[in-house]
């Protein structure tokens, strides 16, 4: 089997095929910096991972581009509201982002653009996009013709003949019957940022962004595009009008999108009371890899309902998985040879999770697959059946698995002698007054299932129950 995927893009579902052999690029919508993440947004970020994993795993070589948005309409309100220039509000809830996703187990991307980094890009774009008749102008501000762009519509089925000449857009984001004419370049306004640049005065909007920022790194057609579902329409329908409209060639080959996540069945909304960011829950003392359990466990085209209810079964679940691996462990540290070797069982169990994956990223099929795999050696150690060179095999495999995943407890990815560098440095750290740095390890020890104690001879550690 080979993998496939839903494309948005003509709504079926495809066997990939990437337009390099053995090799994919990848762009997946990453955040505007003006707050921290929520949990919606985090939804759609370990989704992100997990693709790129799965693609890794099934032994593509992955070039993964997520954009950083600093500079829109809410970055420009947000830190002119607290008085902060838009590079020190933007890079407060940048390093932010990168804090709370190094938390959660999720693979950094190969380039990290940033809008504001990217002007000359975009101006290029947009320079490309009046050559060939897309635009037009109106005072200091520069639109795109949707009319001027049969296929506009293609991925979210809106209907361009429901636009009304002349109508257009200045905001970044708006609903979906607002089908207008939408800024490629916005004029100086007092108070926001602008630029000098050929098109005169002004800043992008937001939509230029991707487009432009996705053909410096990947080519003007590159693979995967991904992001939530609300960015289908408008922000990846007028990414593609852009691209294609500035280049005559196809922009993405396939479009991937997570759905929703709701809380207790509703909308997550402040005004509700059920929005969460991820910094929200870890001062509950919930466990980062619990939530990433939580978050990945749904297929990532269905909603995900978040409670509190299901967290702690991912908590649950876990602990199973960390009582498992410390029983293997105990297996193959016996040194018993008779007993099962069970190359086949080890074998079948990692092609039935590899077809999992290749079905549309099936989460929820590969953890069931994979507690079908804990049961059955459950099995073989309760009756003593199990060799030590088996168990070694059995987590081998698992940490096989993993890769993917990325939700084993920390005994069967990281070695003590690993283990023994994390925290040494952190001693290292505290004897610099380096505290920032202490509390990051700290973190992030904390994140791989180990206890520090420190104590008047030195730092201890061990691992949680």
């Amino acid at each position: 089997m080979t993998l496939s995927i839903s494309n948005t893009l003509g709504r079926a579902r495809e066997e990939f095929q990437p337009l390099t052999p053995g090799k994919v690029g990848l762009y997946t919508c990453g955040p505007t910096v003006y707050n921290y993440i929520h949990i919606g947004n985090l939804r759609t970020f370990i989704w992100e991972d997990v693709l790129r994993r799965t693609l890794e795993f099934l032994g593509y070589e992955v070039t993964h581009v997520m954009n950083i948005t600093d500079i829109d309409d809410k970055t420009i309100r947000d830190s002119s509201a607290q008085g902060l220039s838009l590079k020190e509000f933007t890079d407060r809830y940048t390093e932010a982002f990168f804090e709370d996703i190094d938390l959660v187990g999720i693979k950094r991307a190969h380039v990290y653009p940033r809008a504001t980094e990217h002007i000359d890009a975009m101006v290029d774009m947009i320079q490309k996009l009046e050559a060939r008749g897309h635009t037009y102008r109106s005072g200091g501000s520069i639109y795109f013709k949707i009319s001027t762009f049969p296929s506009y519509g293609k991925l979210s089925g809106i209907d361009i003949d429901s636009v009304q000449p002349g109508a257009r857009v200045d905001h970044d984001e708006y609903e979906k019957a607002d089908v207008r004419d939408f800024a490629l370049w916005k004029e100086t306004k007092e108070g926001e940022p602008t630029w000098e640049t050929p098109l005169g005065p002004g800043r992008p909007g937001w939509h230029i962004e991707c487009s432009a920022m996705s053909s410096v790194y990947l080519g003007d057609t590159f693979d995967i595009h991904t992001g939530a579902v609300d960015n289908i329409f408008p922000h990846h329908e007028n990414e593609i009008a852009q691209a294609e409209g500035a280049t005559g060639m196809p922009f993405v080959r396939y479009w991937l999108h997570a759905e929703h996540l709701i809380v207790d069945g509703e909308k997550m909304a402040k005004s509700k009371g059920n929005f969460y960011t991820l910094r929200d829950l870890t001062a509950r003392g919930w466990d980062p890899m619990s939530i990433r359990y939580l978050l990945l466990s749904v297929p990532y085209r269905r909603k995900l309902n978040f409670t509190f209810t299901a967290l702690d079964s991912a908590k649950k679940a876990l602990e199973r998985l960390d009582i498992f691996i410390r029983r293997l462990e105990e297996v193959r540290s016996s040194e018993r040879q008779e007993g099962m070797y069970p190359e086949e069982a080890c074998s079948s169990f990692l092609s039935e999770y590899t077809s999992c994956l290749e079905n549309d990223i099936n989460t929820a099929e590969a953890l069931a697959s994979l507690f079908n795999f804990v049961r059955k050696v459950n099995g073989w150690i309760d009756t003593g059946d199990l060799s030590a060179g088996g168990a070694a095999l059995c987590l081998s495999t698992l940490k096989q698995v993993d890769t993917v995943l990325g939700i084993l407890p920390a005994g069967s990815t990281e070695s003590d002698h690993e283990i023994d560098n994390l925290v040494s440095r952190r001693e290292e750290a505290r004897k610099n007054r380096n505290f920032a740095e202490a509390d990051e390890i700290r973190t992030r020890l904390d994140s791989l299932g180990i206890i520090v104690e420190d104590t008047p001879s030195g730092p201890r550690w061990r691992r949680k129950i």
